[in-house]
């Protein structure tokens, strides 16, 4: 009995071993508080592709890990300047498009301006666009500020107004390839100057009203607004409006409102993209493919409260978000948006070393 027994077991253990073997996975690289965790249930369900999903704030982190190589992930999803500079070190491979047959589904606009960093869209396919503006709590800004006009890069970036806010608590992205756009656009200048005296002004603005700014952060300013412990936020549309959500669902009394300002705003795009050392490139285009279906980018949409790069979503879309004039902005305000693309290496050293000033004081 014991020889039958222990080839059972032996038998038992290979097909085991077997079944582990053909797991397949994909191993996904993303923003956090970025995806409906339903839609990633949903996708496992379908497929059988189970998903490893790390998260990150900032772009800065996912570009150390590409350059080493080696990442282990098999999608990532950088913005719009990183994922010029990425695509230009050759980090990534591109797209199957055979593979891909929701495609079409995608927004010609949204994709046009994605093409100012990848040429061609032959890279990445976008998952979310938003602006980067101003999160407001409205009756504690409204205290300190009165009547005036609250949709203003002014509010942010004159000492004399934004002092005014100082002690109700103010909160800066960490992300100066996202605030200096804005900064510049607001100076007159061209939003993708590269210029050294350009970049310089912008950085002394910065500098002049950082002692306002509590924390530059590229997440916190979600559950500070929520909570009522910071007035303003400086930060991505999308968040901001998540901010007003949970202020909402928690009933705390707490009225968030999140403003394109009229001088103009930076847009932004993230998207989906495979690294050339992926592993999983056959389930990483099964799992793009699945988040460009019109119903699961609107699920995401839904979720997150930021506009997909799904043109035939919309339909699929909450009225109170595609209505909302913050995440779908009207054709006027669209055309006061502008993009950047990334900055050379010169411009890069600068802006790195104006942000540190601006954050350390020195």
């Amino acid at each position: 009995m014991i020889r039958p027994l222990l080839a059972a077991l032996a038998l038992g253990f290979s097909l085991a071993t077997a079944a582990d073997a053909q797991e397949r996975v994909v191993n996904v690289y993303n923003w956090s508080d970025y995806i409906d965790p339903k839609v990633l249930e949903d996708f496992t369900k379908e497929t059988g592709i189970r998903v490893t999903y790390d998260t990150y704030d900032n772009n800065e982190i996912v570009e150390t890990k590409l350059l080493a190589g080696q990442s282990g992930y098999d999608i990532v999803v950088p913005s719009g300047p990183f994922l010029q500079r990425l695509i230009r070190a050759g980090v990534f491979q591109k797209l199957d498009k055979a593979k891909l047959p929701n495609l079409p589904n995608l927004w010609p606009e949204i994709m046009q301006r994605l093409a100012a960093f990848d040429p061609g869209n032959q890279d990445a396919v976008p998952y979310m666009w938003g602006t980067t503006g101003i999160g407001v709590n409205v009756k504690k800004v409204r205290e300190r500020l009165g009547d005036m006009p609250l949709n203003t890069w002014d509010i942010v970036l004159k000492p004399e107004l934004i002092g005014k806010l100082k002690d109700c608590g103010v909160q800066m992205l960490d992300a100066p390839e996202d605030v200096f756009p804005g900064v510049l656009n607001y100076l007159g200048l061209n939003p993708d100057s590269k210029r050294q005296e350009d970049l310089q002004r912008a950085g002394d603005v910065l500098f002049r009203i950082r002692g306002a700014v509590q924390k530059f952060h590229s997440s916190e300013y979600i559950n500070a607004l929520a909570n009522g412990d910071i007035c303003l936020a400086v930060g991505y549309s999308g968040d901001i409006l998540q901010a007003k959500k949970r202020a909402e669902e928690a009933k705390n009394g707490v009225e968030i409102a999140y403003l394109i300002p009229r001088e103009g705003a930076l847009m932004w795009f993230d998207s989906f993209a495979v690294p050339a050392d992926a592993k999983n490139v056959a389930e990483a285009h099964a799992f793009i493919d699945y988040m460009m279906r019109p119903q699961v980018a609107a699920a995401n949409t839904n979720f997150v409260s930021y506009a997909s790069g799904n043109l035939a979503a919309k339909p699929f879309v909450k009225p109170d978000i595609l209505n909302n004039p913050g995440i779908y902005p009207d054709e006027a305000t669209f055309k006061r948006l502008f993009t950047n693309t990334a900055y050379d290496d010169r411009a890069q050293r600068l802006i790195t070393r104006l942000w540190t000033r601006v954050k350390t004081g020195r």
